[in-house]
Order: C-alpha cells, then structure tokens, then sequence
C-alpha cells in the first residue's frame, strides 16, 4: 500500500491549544546541564586522583618500584570511582534522568565500564610490579603473598566478578543472553564493588582519618549504594504499594501482540508523560522473577493505565498470559522521548512495528496546534497495524496529518521505506515538508530506526531535533 493521508488537519478549535515556553531555549539549558553533569562524572576520577596525590601521594615516587607501586593505586583509585559512578548512573535517581534521560545515563554507564576494567586490571597488574621489585621477587610470585594480606581474596574475587560484568555487556556477548539472563549476571556488579572494599580499609591509607579522601570516599559508597538503595528498592516498593496496581484485562490486538490492561489507585499520580516508559514486574510464579521495561500505549487515567507488548521472547510472552488479578510493582517512569525534549515549534513522528506504543502516547500527551504535527505509520504487511486506528482517531482530533506506508522494505532506496513508495519517489523530504522546523521522533526496531535516522541526518536534520526510542537493550 502507497503512503496515504488517513487523517487531514482537523478544522481549527475555537480554543487554541496551550501555549508552550520557548523550546530551544529550554533545550539548551537542558542540554548545558547534561553536558556539564557528564563532564563532572568523568572528571571525578581525576578528583580521585588527585585527592591521593595532595594527601601524601605525590612522595611516593622515590624509586621506580615505589613508582610502579603508586601508579598502580591511582588506577585502582580512578577505576573503583568510575564503578561507583556506574552505579549511581544505574540507580535511575530521578534527578539525574531529569538532566540527562536514562538512556543517557546507562550510555555512559556503558562507557565507563571499559576503561573502569582496564584501570582495576592495570591496578593489579602494577601492583605486583611495584611490590615485586622491592622485594626481590618475580611479580608472578608476588600473587601468593598479596593473597596472603588481609581481605585480598575478597579483592580478587571482586576483580573476577567485575571481568564477568563488563565482558558480557559488550555487543557481541550480550545479544547471545535473553534480558533476564544477562541482568541477573550485571547484578554481580554491586558484589564486585562490595567485595573490593574491606581491602581498601585494611591495606590503603585511603581512608586514612583526617584526610580529605576519606570524606570523598565514604560521601561517594554512601551516594552509589544509598541511591541503589532508595531508588531501585525503596521506592519502587512505596509507589507499587501506594498505587495497588493489578491486571484488569488481557486482550490480543494482533497475533503475538497483547495489549494489558492495569487497574489502580490514582495513577495520574505516577507523574508519567507520554513516551516515557516503566519497569514493570508481574507476580506470578513465572514472572516474578524478572522485570521488563515497556513503555505505556495510553496516558494514565486516575484509575487505569495500558501496556502493549509484542512477544519476542518467552519473558514476553510469559507476561502476555498474566491472569487477571495479577499484582503488579513498577519502577519509573523514566525517559525523555517526550513531549518536553521538544526543540521546534513543530512535530515529525515515524513508527514502525511495536515502536507504535510510546508513540500513541506520546501523541495523545503532546502539545501542538493544528497543523503543527505529522505522523508516518510503516508496517511490513497489514498484520504489523497495532493501535492505528486509535493513532489515526488521535491524529483527526488533535488536527495532525497521519499517513501510513505498508509493504516490505525497499531494496533499491532507503531500507525503511516500502519499495512500492521508492518507486514512486516518496522520500522522508517529501512526506515531511517542514522537517526543517520539526522535531522528529523515530521509534521502532533498531536497524529500520538507523536508517531513518541516518537519511534525516543527510538531510541536514541537527542531531538535537533527533529523538530515537530504541527497543533494545
């Protein structure tokens, strides 16, 4: 099927829609504070470093040994602050997703977790330098007396836990794990870092009483545990005993593809915004388990709120057979595909596939005059049309144009365009003529989403005006 208007503007209301501050100003602050916040993350692990160097370390580079030695702990000092920072990154505080969104936060989290290792790994490696050469010894043959200090098995295990988390959250490793399997192993995270810290207390003089590294030290465990604590524990099991939130209706809308329905107590208190998603966990014997993040298909009401998932792994569809009844705990919301990461006066929408949920969402919460707002549905076929009818009834109300693109991916053009519309000379400049002024948000499978992105880019699109919601992990 060729693109096609499936909803005109709507004429205009006698009320105006609301009146919205000045979104590039307001991004720019946003932004200025995410770049400073992330600046600040890294640059904490040359605070610790220098940190060690003003109490006394900087006269601990007598002799190469003792030179081997001391740049061997401020590796060990840079990497465990760059594990601490990981996570308070990976507690989802809201204040932080405010800034920067959590997509953001667990992107640096990711690219800490490297260089993070290879600091620890190089921590070891010169330690059994330093000492090795002032002993005498061969650094191999250093390993059975350094296992001999106080709580350094603890240390090695810690080590061997941190290896295991960071070698399966690459790429290549991560994608042979389902999400389950892949964040229990991450949990491991939290008992490297716990295992590591008795020998920092018993063999370093980090924590030295009097010093200025040990208000830094102990404020930087307290925040990164504390925070793990309170936002990934406490509060989560506040706002899920608050709300009460159950399964009201289970009903398929296509096959593999569910729709729940969730009964609570005031649920527009949970301060979501269209686009945002939760972490939602169902109590069953066979869900209970594990969590899932899924973004909400519709705005909350005071006493209702709707998800819609695709089964694309027996988590998935596990919880898509949930029973009516089920109690469900949430975690969030969280993210910034949202109406407020809005730059331009107006709106570009493109899904694909189950990337339609945040979007309907998203549309129903967004602010916009008519006019002000196209939208692109893409299926594969007529079976992958989930939730259009309800996007294209939103589009006539609010006076969006909806068109829709139906048909397999073109082979000779842009891969997320059908080929009939290639052939027809339909291009992402044609179907949205005021990009230029758009802000344009892309949700839907990771590879098809790449390709829109990358054309809108060739286009001259900023990368600011660029909002992507990836469906992967």
């Amino acid at each position: 099927m060729s693109i096609q208007a499936q909803a005109r503007p709507a004429a205009r209301p006698s009320r105006t829609a609301p009146s919205r501050r000045d979104p590039r100003r307001e991004y720019k602050r946003r932004a200025a504070r995410a770049d400073l916040l992330v600046i600040a993350l890294w640059a904490s692990g040359a605070a610790a470093a220098a940190l060690f160097l003003a109490s006394g370390g900087a006269g601990q580079f007598g002799s190469i040994a003792e030179s081997f030695t001391s740049v061997g702990i401020v590796a060990g000092l840079i990497g465990t602050d760059f594990v601490l920072v990981m996570l308070v990154l990976a507690a989802r505080i809201p204040a932080i997703d405010r800034v920067i969104g959590h997509d953001r936060a667990i992107a640096v989290h990711r690219s800490l977790g490297k260089p993070a290792l290879y600091l620890l790994l190089g921590h070891g490696a010169l330690l059994l330098v330093g000492y090795g050469m002032s002993q005498g010894y061969n650094p191999i043959a250093e390993i059975g007396p350094m296992l001999a200090l106080p709580d350094m098995p603890l240390a090695f295990i810690g080590m061997g836990l941190m290896i295991a988390v960071v070698v399966t959250s690459l790429v290549a490793v991560r994608r042979k794990f389902s999400y389950e399997g892949w964040h229990l192993v991450h949990l491991l995270s939290y008992f490297s870092v716990a295992f590591a810290l008795p020998h920092q207390l018993s063999n370093g003089g980090v924590l030295a009483e009097g010093t200025v590294q040990r208000v830094y030290w102990i404020a930087l465990y307290v925040i990164a545990f504390g925070a793990i604590l309170t936002f990934r524990f406490i509060e989560p099991i506040v706002s899920s005993l608050r709300h009460q939130i159950t399964v009201a209706g289970v009903n398929t809308i296509a096959p593999g593809v569910t729709s729940i329905h969730l009964a609570g107590r005031n649920l527009r208190g949970l301060g979501s915004a269209g686009g945002q998603y939760f972490i939602w966990r169902f109590w069953t014997g066979k869900t209970w388990w594990h969590s899932h993040p899924i973004s909400l298909s519709a705005m909350p009401t005071t006493s209702s709120a709707r998800i819609t998932i695709r089964d694309l792994g027996s988590g998935s569809a596990r919880i898509s057979q949930v029973p009516v009844g089920t109690r469900v705990s949430i975690e969030g919301p969280y993210g910034l595909f949202t109406d407020a990461a809005r730059t331009s006066p107006k709106l570009a929408i493109i899904a694909a596939g189950i990337g339609v949920t945040p979007i309907r969402a998203l549309l129903e919460h967004a602010q916009f005059a008519p006019g002000e707002a196209t939208i692109l549905l893409r299926a594969g076929s007529q079976d992958e049309t989930y939730l259009w009818d309800e996007i294209v009834e939103l589009a006539a109300a609010k006076g969006a144009a909806c068109f829709v693109m139906v048909g397999h991916r073109s082979a000779t053009g842009p891969s997320w365009m059908s080929e009939t519309d290639v052939q027809r000379g339909v291009t992402l400049a044609s179907a949205f003529p005021d990009l230029a002024q758009s802000d344009l948000f892309l949700c839907g499978p990771t590879p098809w989403l790449d390709s829109v992105e990358a054309e809108a880019r060739a286009l001259g699109v900023p990368f600011d005006h660029i909002h992507a919601e990836r469906f992967d992990w």
